[in-house]
């Protein structure tokens, strides 16, 4: 499993934590152990450029996602073959500002975001009521499964 975080910003980021993430969550959606996957953090300027290029949306966003191989999620029986997943981009200022305004903290966010991109690689997507409900869900499992492992 080849899962690089790298951070270019000022904000301080356990990149260990967001590696363990994404090996939690590999593994519970039987994703095959040397799948690759790039996770990154940018400040608001970088990530308004990718915003503009990639979107055409003005202003920074909180994540972006952008697949390669186009994986799927495996089963207990058939784990997904080796890939490129892709790349997770993370922009903290943007997180802070939605941590603050749901009541929890910043690095939460950017865990719940950084499960969020990983579920886009794997094609899973919001844009309708029973896509959004779907995902959501299994965000949140995903989530509270990987910080309930990490208390005990």
């Amino acid at each position: 499993m080849s899962i690089e975080v790298n951070n270019e910003t000022d904000y301080e980021v356990d990149e260990s934590e967001f590696a363990l993430l994404a090996k939690f969550v590999f593994e519970a959606m039987h994703i095959h152990p040397l799948t690759e996957l790039s996770i990154l953090f940018v400040d608001t300027d970088a990530m308004s450029d990718l915003h503009v290029q990639w979107m055409d949306l003005e202003g920074p966003t909180d994540v972006m996602s952008f697949p390669m191989d186009e994986l799927r999620p495996g089963t207990e029986s058939s784990v997904t073959p080796a890939g490129l997943l892709g790349d997770i981009v993370l922009c903290p200022t943007v997180a802070a500002e939605q941590a603050a305004g749901a009541g929890h903290s910043t690095i939460e966010e950017l865990l719940l975001l950084t499960t969020h991109g990983i579920l886009h690689l794997l094609g899973y997507d919001h844009a309708e009521p029973e896509e959004e409900k779907e995902m959501f869900a299994l965000q949140r499992h995903l989530l509270l499964t990987f910080l309930a492992s990490r208390q005990s």
